[in-house]
C-alpha cells in the first residue's frame, strides 16, 4: 500500500507541474482542477478523506499553475 501512495504522489505531483494555459488564470484554473484530483485519490488511497486532498491539493495546484506562468517578453 505504502508503494501505491507514493506513486500515486509522485503522479499527482507530476500532473501539478504540467499545468496548461498560457495566462496565469488559466494556468491557475487546469493546476486547481488537476491538484484537486490528484489530492482526492491520494486522500483515498492513503485511507484518508478524499474531500480534504481534495482541498489540499487544489489550493497547492492553483498556486503553483498561476506562479508557473510563463514570461511574456
Amino acid at each position: 500500500m505504502r508503494s501505491t501512495a507514493m506513486v500515486a504522489l509522485a503522479a499527482g505531483l507530476t500532473l501539478m507541474l504540467s499545468a496548461c494555459g498560457e495566462t496565469p488564470g488559466t494556468r491557475a484554473v487546469t493546476g486547481g482542477l488537476l491538484g484537486a484530483g490528484t489530492g482526492a485519490a491520494i486522500g483515498a488511497a492513503t485511507g484518508g478523506s478524499a474531500g480534504t486532498g481534495a482541498l489540499i491539493g487544489g489550493g497547492v495546484g492553483a498556486a503553483g499553475g498561476a506562479l508557473t506562468a510563463p514570461r511574456r517578453y
